[in-house]
């Protein structure tokens, strides 16, 4: 596979598009945040930043892809996809920035992580999406454990202001939902693969490119490298356990931003307010860009005693080193990926 034909795959013209929309979409949100608190007062905020600290923030996001990338080999290797961490990492970091760049990437960028995978290792797509499919999953945990804790911290001491209540509701909904509607979705796996196939059917009759047959096949492959994963219980224990240490890295930069300006956000709510932020992401932006920096202005707003520039300030912080950062080193890797095959 050559470079050109690997960067046309994964970046056509109506693709670049709808990122570069999504990017100016949300650059202009940010803007009027930014306006609407005052400009100079946020430029100044920053400028003030210390860069010892947003530069622990940016080794914490690096931290945080290599321990979900070392998750997503241990899944790999169940489904027997023997793949070096030094390579496999590069791999991810290079769909984690597919993911980040893509509109609605964070809703469901599961089937195009795959396909990156499977054009850079040996896997096939069906043991790709299983794996990474499984990975998300295991990713919903420590989501889950971190979320409710910063939640009981706020409920214990009575401090949940009735403007956030409803996103703590959507974020307990989220996590006891995504997990139901898997298990679920799994136990009637039979009668959801029929389901499909009725639907596929008269597109089927109707192009060559498309055959129920090679689609039942797909589904049966699919769902045997589910069943391998599956078995390996021991596996998914240590691969759960690089999931809450990616967990803690992926969080631990809001705190460090705070650190940087000199404003006081205890490790408690940064539990909290971090997944909560995460359901910005599903609005269709390229990471959740706009809508992830104003929910995290109004969180803390809401939660804590930091005023809205510092909040906005912190909040710009935290994207450059958890997103902005992890473009670049991602688009490196992807660079990368694109000349090794």
């Amino acid at each position: 596979m050559s470079s050109d034909s690997a960067a046309l795959d994964f970046a056509d013209r109506r693709t670049v598009a709808q990122i570069l929309l999504g990017f100016a979409v949300a650059g202009l949100v940010v803007y009027l945040l930014v306006d609407f608190v005052g400009t100079a007062d946020v430029v100044a905020g920053l400028l003030r930043a210390d860069l010892g600290w947003l530069a622990l923030a940016c080794v914490s996001t690096a931290l945080c892809l290599t321990a979900w990338g070392k998750a997503w080999q241990i899944v790999l290797g169940v489904a027997g996809i023997d793949e070096s961490f030094s390579r496999l990492v590069v791999t991810y970091y290079a769909a984690t920035f597919a993911n980040y760049v893509t509109p609605l990437g964070q809703a469901g960028g599961e089937p195009f992580i795959a396909y990156v995978l499977s054009r850079d290792t040996e896997a096939s797509y069906q043991d790709s999406l299983a794996s990474v499919v499984t990975a998300d999953l295991l990713n919903l945990f420590p989501f889950v454990t971190f979320a409710g804790v910063g939640f009981a911290a706020l409920l214990y001491g009575s401090s949940l202001p009735e403007a956030i209540e409803p996103l703590a509701g959507g974020l307990v909904v989220l996590s006891v939902g995504v997990p139901v509607v898997a298990a679920v979705g799994w136990r009637f796996r039979k009668r959801l693969g029929r389901a499909l196939l009725d639907a596929v059917a008269p597109l089927a009759s109707r192009t060559p490119r498309v055959t129920l047959a090679g689609l039942r096949e797909r589904l049966r492959e699919t769902e045997q490298a589910f069943q391998r994963i599956a078995r390996d219980r021991r596996a998914l224990v240590e691969a759960l356990f690089f999931s809450y240490v990616g967990w803690v890295f992926f969080a631990l930069p809001l705190f460090f931003a705070a650190e940087a300006i000199g404003a006081e956000l205890t490790v408690l709510l940064v539990f909290f307010i971090v997944p909560a932020s995460t359901l910005a992401g599903l609005v269709p932006s390229p990471g959740g860009s706009g809508a992830v920096e104003t929910a995290l202005v109004v969180l803390v707003v809401a939660l804590t005693s930091i005023g809205q520039t510092d909040a906005t300030v912190i909040a710009i912080l935290y994207r450059v080193a958890s997103y902005v950062f992890a473009l670049l080193l991602g688009g490196a890797a992807a660079l990368y990926v694109l000349k090794r095959n």
